[in-house]
């Protein structure tokens, strides 16, 4: 992911956000600036590894964040050189953890967030993406829903989006070799990040919770139907 300075955003307000968990830190996870997605595989990974999550990652689901311009203010970023932390990037990835019962939290975990690690979902949304901000259309974001268990199946990047004409690094990639998935595919990433306004679910209903466990690149929600649709995951 890449980040724009073309975006002018309010003065930052700032509300308390507790973390979920004390004693994990983002210290404790892989993070490789400016790859986002495969940050949030190899999370997902290390936390059902360590007991954080249903050792299935069935608990888990990766969120794209982008639209069809690449172009989407987040605030609360690391990467931000503003007070009110502010990013225009061209995606993001973050995981969101389904709660354990009705008396917990859906809880959202984001390496690139200053926000509490991880965060309870209606606090990250409130804060990260700050609802009441009117934008104009071309910075509205859309995030597509992927079942962790289908996204570590499936997913591949052969890191080829961060290398310029020349062929050149962007940004210096991981130290680790690129993620190839199971069926071989060395390369997919573009269809996890390009969107489509004719891809938003008309409304979020129970077929489209029970779709996002079966389809490979997941559904498309917007920003107004995130918090409803991981209402309904049970």
């Amino acid at each position: 992911m890449t980040t724009s300075s073309k975006f002018d955003a309010p003065p930052s307000s700032s509300s308390e956000a507790s973390s979920l968990t004390g004693s994990v830190e983002a210290s404790q996870f892989l993070h490789t600036p400016k790859y986002c997605e495969e940050n949030i595989y190899l999370l997902c990974k290390k936390l059902c590894a360590n007991g954080l999550a249903d050792s299935d990652g069935s608990d888990l689901f990766v969120v794209f964040i982008s639209n069809e311009k690449q172009q989407i203010p987040l605030w609360h970023q690391k990467a931000s050189q503003r007070a009110d932390g502010v990013v225009l990037w061209d995606y993001h990835v973050i995981c969101v953890q389904k709660r354990k019962d009705a008396s917990s939290s859906h809880k959202v975990w984001d390496l690139d967030s200053t926000l509490p690690f991880p965060s309870r979902l209606a606090s990250y949304v409130a804060e990260t993406f700050r609802p009441s901000f009117k934008l104009f259309s071309e910075f509205q974001r859309l995030f597509r829903i992927v079942h962790a268990p289908v996204l570590l199946k499936y997913f591949a990047s052969d890191r080829r989006h961060m290398k310029d004409s020349a062929g050149n690094w962007i940004s210096e990639p991981p130290p680790y070799q690129a993620i190839v998935a199971e069926d071989g595919t060395v390369h997919n990433l573009n269809e996890y990040i390009n969107f489509s306004a004719v891809e938003v679910l008309e409304n979020v209903e129970a077929d489209s919770v029970n779709a996002v466990f079966n389809q490979r690149f997941g559904i498309v929600v917007s920003e107004g139907q995130l918090e409803e649709f991981f209402s309904l995951i049970a």
